[in-house]
Formats: C-alpha cells, structure tokens, sequence
C-alpha cells in the first residue's frame, strides 16, 4: 500500500485547529519553532490559523492571533519562509473577502473554504474570489456523516463546475469507518473525476490515522494531520505518523519528534486533546463533541456512565 502514496501532501493543522483548544494562545516562538520543524521534515503545508475577519465573530478580542491572521503579522512571524507552503482556512459568513489581500502581496499560498451542506454555493462563490486573487483553494464540506446522499450528489454538479482545486472529505465528528472512507472516496471519485480530494479526519473512534492511510491508498492527495494530534476534542490524525509511515523520501520524522519533546509534551500538561472517554461517546452516536466538551470543562469531566445515559435516554436529559 505504501507504494500507492507517493502522490500524497501532508497539510499541518496544529496551529488552525489545535487553536480550538486553548483560544490559539500559541506564543511566536511556538509557531516559529513548528514552522521550522515542519519545514525540515518536509511537510508540504502548515495551517498557520484562520483568515476570518474579526468583526464578524463575536469573542474576537479574548483569542490568540492565530484566529485572524494578519497578513503584516505573519511576514514578521515567517520573515524566511522554506519549501514548506502556508494555509489559512475560513468559514461562510464569518470571513470578509476584502480582508484578503491577492496571493503576491500575501505568505499564505492555499486558501481553504469550509462549509456545511447547505452552503456549498457560497463557498464556491468565495473559492472563485480567492482563486482570481491567485491562491490554490480547496472546499472543506464538514459533518459529512450527517449529509444525505441526495444533498451531496446535487452539490457535486456545482463543484464540478467550480474552479476549486481540491475537494475535501471531512470526518468533524470523528464518527466514520473505514468502509464509511471507502465509500465516500469512491462517491467523491465517481462524481468528481476531475478534482483531486483531500481528508481530514477526527480520532474520536481511534481511527484518524487508518482512515487517512486508507484514503491516501485510494488515491486521496491532501491529508490533514495535527502534530501529537493536537485538534478539537478527540483530537486529528497525528502529523509525526503520517510523516514516517508516507513512502516519501523527501520526509522526515526527526524533527518532528524535536518539536513534540520540547514543546508539545508540556503544553499537553497544560491543555488536554486526544481519545478521551466523553469524545469517544460522542464519536460513536455520530454527534458534535460540544457536549463531551462541556462535560470535560466541568467537575463531573469523568463521569461517563451518566454522560452516555443522557445521550442515549431522551428522558434523562430532560
């Protein structure tokens, strides 16, 4: 199989989605440090945050500067910037197109655009925004665990007419199987024969790395993946096991390991990700992890029994 993924990109998320952990409160010098370990591993892209537009989103002034990057800030954050290309990801309505400046006078290289279902037109509309202004773009369409085959069969006709470069199949509740992945691929390969696809999965079910091995053996190019698998909740696939298990010699795990033991270790005494009880539970009824994650801010964080009752007994919860 590893012959198979010699096609493969790894795109780095720590810093956009681990960011939903501690409010992307990473300093400076922990980004510069990923960056350049990334880049001496040979990753092919690192999500260096969100480019949504503060005055959109409420809470904006308490998080990080990860969560709106400023594309001044991030030339003094990567004043030398290596092989390894800039991401940036947005959501609908929460994003100005006017904040985004075009890809000469930017860092960032990839533009990713992540909806739900119903708003696939809207995405597509700001993926061809981007595009003009010269970024390669990719369409992230979240919770597919919860879209009707019919919803996903009519958004393929738009995106099949749409400039985006890659079409994303997104695990956001870390609820799918491999024959869940087998199928999806195959759907997205079948309808949309001209776009290259990518994955990002969730580790809710333990399943992230599989998953995304599997995808990458049937052909899927883009595989998301978080260093020590620092994500929302459960948690993505871990960046340091796709790097050593990818049939690349332009990959590199050493340095990867460097960025795990001098600042990833500690930060997880601080933060907490990864397979816990509560996101299993939540991974196996295919549902948001808000809940686990409120249950996991709480003093009763370890109380699953009563967490699965309440999930699964409508009148429990009442």
């Amino acid at each position: 199989m590893q012959s198979k993924t010699s096609h493969c990109k790894i795109v780095d998320c720590t810093i956009r989605d681990g960011g939903l952990v501690n409010n992307w409160d990473f300093s400076i010098e922990f980004v510069q440090h990923l960056y350049n370990s990334l880049n001496e591993a040979g990753v092919d892209y690192m999500e260096i945050g969100y480019k949504n537009s503060p005055k959109l989103l409420k809470g904006a002034e308490n998080a990080g500067p990860w969560r709106f990057l400023n594309d001044d800030f991030l030339k003094k954050v990567i004043p030398n910037k290596g092989n390894t290309k800039l991401s940036a990801l947005v959501d609908i309505g929460r994003v100005d197109e006017n904040d985004i400046l075009p890809r000469s006078e930017s860092l960032l290289d990839l533009i990713r655009v992540a909806c739900y279902i119903q708003d696939v037109d809207k995405a597509l509309e700001l993926v061809k925004v981007f595009h003009d202004r010269g970024y390669e773009t990719t369409l992230n369409i979240m919770a597919l665990s919860n879209v009707m085959e019919n919803q996903l069969i009519e958004a393929f006709q738009a995106i099949n007419e749409s400039v985006v470069d890659v079409v994303y199949i997104v695990d956001s509740y870390g609820s799918l199987k491999p024959e869940d992945f087998t199928y999806l691929v195959d759907k997205f390969q079948q309808h949309l024969p001209n776009k290259r696809l990518g994955i990002h999965a969730h580790n809710n079910l333990q399943l992230a790395f599989a998953n995304t091995l599997l995808a990458a053996g049937k052909g899927v190019e883009l595989l998301d993946a978080s260093v020590y698998g620092m994500g929302r909740a459960a948690g993505n696939c871990n960046t340091e096991l796709l790097v050593s298990q990818l049939q690349n010699t332009r990959y590199n795990v050493r340095p990867v390991l460097d960025m795990i033991e001098k600042y990833m270790i500690p930060l997880r005494d601080k933060e907490e990700w990864g397979y816990i009880i509560p996101y299993m539970i939540t991974g196996i009824l295919d549902e948001h992890p808000r809940s686990a994650m409120a249950l996991r801010a709480s003093e009763n964080k370890d109380n699953g029994v009563d967490f699965y009752d309440q999930l699964t007994t409508p009148e429990i919860s009442k």
